[in-house]
């Protein structure tokens, strides 16, 4: 419920209305007026409020006891009127309305005249729980120290006594005041949840810092078995995991489906929290009951500089789960292609199948993800390359992503040229298989259709792979281009390509490396 409840005057006849407006704004004399010509005290709008509710939850003393001296019911709840409004009305009456909002005078005016103390919202909130989630310390003496028979540790219908909506709503001093009362500390919901659980998952230090020093166990498990760690994690409150950390809790506990927090910060997408736990000694490699590590889970959701994290942080890139998907399977399912990138870089196993028998090159052609599709294909070259020269520092600027830049734009025409006016339907595929492009790598780009004319685009396409790989490899393009053409046949092209020699060799090896290779983001 809100910070004031909200003003709503469907169902009612124009001089209700009136009441209702005039209650809640403590008009009195506008209120007396309209009862003297008998409007009805009792008349509830569509969700079931009535001129009462409004006065008591606005503290208007005056209004309330007006109301009570013509027959207002002081135990009415507003009720659902309708499905379509259930999230407008909690069946709250006014004594649980004045506790809400901690006008302790009401409160005392309601239970004079006769208000039943022991009283539930459809939550099964009681004016303990209201007080205590609100932070009313006032009222919750009030109702300790003047009502008789007040549970303490009363629970609501999600289990949950007043101790854990203080704790759950960060409200310190009503903690302290219940702690004071000698409620149960060590009491769990219906999920198994303590006030530290409760606490640690909304974010809120002082009560937890609090709750620690109380003693709650750092170690308890709720009913799927996690830590107040796990929901602090969860929750991204890097502060309440050091906090925690710092107290004694257990870095590395697991849930009962093998959740570790460091799975839960990655579902959260927290970079900051997953950088305190990888510090604190968290295992980035441990596997949840489907054999999804953290990195598995931080593609899925799509979290690029978490991922950079993990794979910082030694993640196994190779992991599979029970699917036998490695992270670049899940990567070109999805098109992550940043995220694609980070993981080809970091050297991923490309022959790794999933239990379909399909590579990550396999998915993202299934998935027509035609520029991961490429990116695939330029990194498998480039460890081909890489394992015949292994002392070459070429690709410390790697990059296998698309580029579009404006230094590239004239090398990229060229070929863009030589594929569309020049190649014929099956030249292309002669001319990767003399440059060692694998018949994988032919067959997934041949798997793009964008009409009769598709071998075009696949040209095109394979020699921007192509061209990548020269210029990681720091050879002329000029010359490789014009050798490939020579060795395919068309010694004429050759000599085309000679004619275009002066555009390609404008720039040094060193140079179409820089410009063709983009950067890694900051």
């Amino acid at each position: 419920m809100q910070e004031e409840l909200a003003w709503e005057t469907d169902g009612l006849l124009p001089l209700e209305r009136q009441l209702h407006e005039a209650a809640r704004q403590n008009n009195v004399g506008r209120m007396q007026e309209l009862i003297g010509r008998r409007v009805n005290t009792r008349a509830r709008n569509h969700v079931g409020r009535v001129a009462l509710h409004w006065a008591a939850g606005a503290g208007h003393e005056q209004a309330v006891r007006l109301l009570l001296e013509h027959e207002a019911a002081v135990d009415e709840e507003d009720a659902v009127g309708a499905l379509t409004e259930a999230r407008l009305c909690f069946g709250m009456n006014a004594l649980l309305l004045s506790a809400w909002f901690g006008h302790l005078r009401i409160l005392q005016i309601l239970v004079n005249s006769g208000a039943k103390i022991h009283c539930e919202s459809k939550d099964g909130l009681t004016l303990l729980h209201c007080a205590a989630q609100k932070g009313h310390v006032p009222v919750l003496a009030f109702i300790m120290e003047d009502l008789e028979d007040v549970a303490l540790d009363h629970v609501d219908k999600l289990g949950r006594t007043a101790f854990h909506r203080a704790a759950e709503h960060g409200q310190l001093d009503a903690l302290d005041f219940l702690v004071g009362s000698g409620c149960d500390h060590n009491v769990k919901d219906k999920e198994g949840n303590t006030a530290l659980h409760l606490a640690a998952g909304r974010g809120h230090m002082a009560v937890l810092q609090r709750l620690v020093d109380i003693g709650l166990d750092l170690e308890e498990q709720n009913a799927e078995g996690l830590t107040a760690l796990h929901s602090a994690a969860g929750g991204s409150h890097p502060d309440c995991v050091q906090l925690l950390l710092r107290a004694g809790s257990t870095v590395n506990a697991l849930t009962q489906k093998n959740l570790s927090c460091l799975h839960y910060a990655a579902l959260s997408g927290s970079e900051d929290v997953s950088r305190v736990l990888i510090h604190a000694g968290g295992c980035a490699n441990v596997v949840d009951h489907q054999g999804a590590s953290p990195l598995h889970l931080a593609v899925r959701h799509n979290f690029p500089a978490l991922v950079r994290l993990l794979i910082n942080s030694d993640s196994d890139v190779n992991a599979v789960d029970n699917r036998q998907q490695t992270p670049l399977h899940l990567a070109a399912e999805h098109a992550w292609q940043d995220i694609a990138d980070m993981l080809l870089i970091a050297g991923v196993d490309l022959n790794l199948r999933d239990k379909q028998g399909k590579t990550a090159l396999a998915v993202a052609v299934r998935s027509n993800h035609v520029s991961l599709v490429d990116m695939i294909i330029k990194a498998d070259r480039f460890y081909r390359w890489e394992k015949d020269h292994p002392s070459d520092p070429s690709g410390k600027s790697l990059s296998f992503k698309q580029d579009h830049r404006q230094e590239t734009q004239q090398l990229r025409s060229v070929l863009w040229r030589l594929a569309s006016r020049y190649l014929q339907p099956r030249e292309w595929k002669k001319l990767a298989y003399s440059w060692e492009f694998t018949e994988a790598h032919v067959d997934a780009i041949e798997q793009q259709w964008t009409g009769t004319r598709s071998y075009q685009e696949h040209g095109h396409r394979m020699l921007l792979i192509w061209l990548h790989g020269v210029a990681t490899a720091g050879e002329n393009p000029s010359k490789a281009l014009f050798e490939g053409l020579v060795a395919i046949g068309r010694r004429d092209l050759a000599g085309w390509s000679t004619m275009a020699r002066s555009q390609l060799t404008a720039t040094s090896a060193s140079r179409v490396q820089m410009i063709l290779v983009p950067q890694p983001p900051e």
